[in-house]
């Protein structure tokens, strides 16, 4: 069973950093009016940011990085551990965590990491630095984790396209013996992989000519093999299966009582129709379940940490909160993650 309980670690802040450049689901060419009230009514997303040319995941990620360094005044120095999660690296190689040690000017001592996991990152990421943590062998960690997702599918694919936004998230962690345990437990279906890839551009099929032709599947999708795809009944299928099932499963086997011991389920913003089932499913209060992809759309691993600054961030900054995490995508994988936090540092969203 993949599950952890990881002693002596806290976070100690987050901080998150989206493009300038807003858009309207409205916007989209390929909505009529009436598709796109449609799409925001039920799909839940009004708007989203996105990365003009140029801007990277990595520029998204140093910008929230260095104000969360500075805010918390964590010297560069002291960073032993560097994650950087993300599906859109700059280059296939070298690893982009690599390239951001040195930009940040962090100790060429520092411990570097690149994860690709999607939409569960922040979990896997937390529990990948926690476990490096938890012996007290390093000290620090800085988790950073984004995506210009919106550049990886088709413009012309209205089944994906304004499913993403663009946007990055920083999350300090440091050894603390004083910390509550972080427990969180994980699942792979990876049967399922097909359901979110990218087909084109790996080594099993490396980018041709073929590539770059654009093919009409109908109902206003329209796409290349090196764009990613979403086959939205699938995925659909297992966000409001697995995870659920996970989640309860998890709070039975810990004896948590959705009521009293957590003061906000904190669930991947896939879409408002996922969490929405998601929320019915478990029964969960509403007044405890944060949602931002009105504004943001699904921002992959970001989205979890990017609901604690512009939802919780009060409550997060003035008290102590206990947070059930629930993360579900590529892989297709899943993750339940329960997290004590303790007055920490939380910056204001950035829009660069």
């Amino acid at each position: 069973m993949a599950r952890w309980s990881i002693k002596n670690v806290a976070l100690r802040g987050v901080s998150g950093t989206v493009p300038d450049n807003r858009v309207d689901s409205r916007d989209f060419s390929f909505f009529t009016h009436e598709e796109a009230e449609t799409f925001i009514n039920t799909v839940g997303i009004k708007e989203r940011y996105m990365a003009p040319e140029g801007v990277c995941a990595s520029d998204l990620c140093y910008d929230a990085a260095v104000r969360l360094l500075d805010s918390l005044g964590w010297s560069r120095d002291s960073i032993d551990v560097l994650i950087f999660e993300s599906v859109t690296g700059d280059y296939r190689t070298p690893p982009t965590s690599g390239i951001l040690q040195d930009r940040l000017g962090l100790s060429t001592s520092t411990f570097v990491l690149d994860m690709p996991m999607g939409c569960c990152g922040c979990i896997y990421s937390v529990t990948v630095a926690a476990n490096l943590l938890s012996s007290g062998s390093v000290r620090r960690a800085l988790l950073l984790i984004g995506d210009t997702i919106t550049r990886m599918g088709s413009p012309y694919d209205k089944s994906r396209y304004p499913l993403f936004g663009d946007g990055a998230v920083a999350m300090a962690l440091e050894y603390d013996e004083s910390a509550e345990d972080i427990l969180v437990d994980f699942g792979t279906l990876g049967s399922g992989w097909q359901a979110l890839m990218t087909p084109h551009g790996g080594f099993r099929h490396p980018i041709t000519e073929e590539s770059f032709k654009y093919e009409d599947f109908g109902n206003g999708i329209i796409r290349s093999p090196k764009d990613t795809l979403i086959n939205g009944m699938d995925v659909f299928a297992f966000a409001i299966s697995k995870p659920p099932v996970s989640v309860k499963k998890f709070m039975e086997d810990y004896g948590i009582d959705p009521e009293h011991d957590i003061d906000y389920f904190l669930i991947h913003q896939a879409n408002k129709l996922i969490v929405d089932r998601v929320v019915k499913k478990l029964k969960l209060n509403p007044d405890k379940v944060p949602y931002n992809l009105q504004h943001f759309g699904n921002l992959g691993g970001a989205s979890i940490p990017m609901l604690m600054v512009t939802n919780i961030a009060d409550e997060l900054r003035s008290r102590k909160c206990s947070l059930l995490c629930s993360a579900f995508g590529l892989g297709l994988t899943w993750g339940t993650m329960w997290l004590k936090t303790d007055s920490i540092e939380v910056l204001a969203l950035n829009i660069i």
